[in-house]
């Protein structure tokens, strides 16, 4: 990966997006959804935006190299166009540690996976573009924002990634994944009428979002399957807990739950955990609990390492 590769395509896509941005009076947001298109169709007007997408491809960015341009861009657009905290990238740093997990925790070489919430598509593409199995991959994102968004990068990137507009706490027809990952959103579900069709559902107020869609997500996995979630620290000792729990207890095994750095949410209140569930078996499983020092240091990533690798060893996993 070229780094001076990757600054030279950030520029670029920036002066083509402030150029759309003006020209079309709209966000960035949708200036970046646009260029992508002129990008791909090559029907640009404006002689400036031609010669920066022909400059874009002679590049000749590899797709991780794109994900990090296109990373960069939502950045810069962050700090003047605020996304809510559910909508904003998951950390590389994280979305690598999700990665070895689906990776060390399946045995097959392909894999259908489906992600709940797939915002800006960043976590779809640093699977895609890092994992060394076949990742068939579908995202479900209610924002239509955030669709046009991810699915323009995924042109742009040629991967091969599905996505659908849709509440992911109503029901939908899908076929079973081998594995379902997501960033959960946090916060109460406000339609009370379909919330108590679950059974994590609150009795007394509204439901967790975030209990609904892990409930929701078991259903759409294969026996066996896996559930990789990022969620918060206090997941099961919040109010409307034991709901989830007593759920828990009959529909999966939770295989890990690995705390993350506080540092990284940038206030206590934030943090969250990856919780790893696999859908019920007969087999009892032992859980991997670990807490995650400094991402930062490679000491810090062999330990977790080590002690991941070891407990695989002593509980026979794939």
């Amino acid at each position: 990966m070229n780094f001076e590769t990757i600054e030279k395509a950030y520029a670029l896509l920036l002066e083509n997006v402030q150029l759309i941005q003006n020209q079309l009076k709209t966000t960035f947001y949708d200036a970046l959804i646009e260029q992508n298109a002129l990008y791909v169709t090559k029907e640009a007007q404006d002689s400036r935006i031609v010669d920066n997408n022909q400059a874009l491809e002679k590049l000749n960015l590899s797709a991780e190299e794109w994900r990090r341009a296109f990373q960069f861009l939502l950045i810069k657009a962050s700090q003047t166009e605020l996304l809510q905290v559910n909508h904003q990238l998951t950390p590389d740093s994280i979305g690598f540690i999700l990665l070895y997990l689906l990776e060390e925790l399946t045995a097959d070489k392909s894999l259908d996976v489906l992600e709940i919430g797939s915002g800006t598509g960043n976590l779809a593409y640093t699977l895609l573009n890092n994992s060394q199995k076949e990742l068939h991959y579908m995202g479900i994102e209610v924002d239509d924002l955030l669709i046009d968004l991810s699915a323009s990068m995924a042109d742009v990137m040629q991967l091969d990634a599905q996505f659908i507009q849709e509440d992911a706490v109503r029901p939908q027809l899908m076929k079973p994944s081998d594995v379902i990952i997501s960033d959960l959103p946090i916060g109460y579900y406000p339609n009370d009428a379909i919330a108590k069709r679950y059974q994590v559902a609150s009795t007394s107020e509204h439901t967790y979002a975030h209990h609904l869609l892990m409930e929701q997500s078991l259903k759409y996995l294969k026996n066996d399957g896996l559930a990789i979630f990022l969620a918060p620290n206090n997941l099961l000792t919040s109010p409307q807990s034991d709901l989830l729990k007593d759920w828990l207890h009959q529909a999966a095994s939770v295989l890990a739950v690995i705390a993350l750095p506080e540092n990284l949410f940038g206030h206590e209140k934030n943090a969250k955990s990856i919780f790893v569930l696999k859908k019920q078996t007969d087999t009892p499983q032992e859980t991997f609990v670990y807490q995650l020092g400094d991402l930062q240091q490679q000491e810090s990533m062999l330990a977790f390492i080590e002690n991941f690798q070891k407990w695989k060893t002593d509980n026979g996993q794939s």
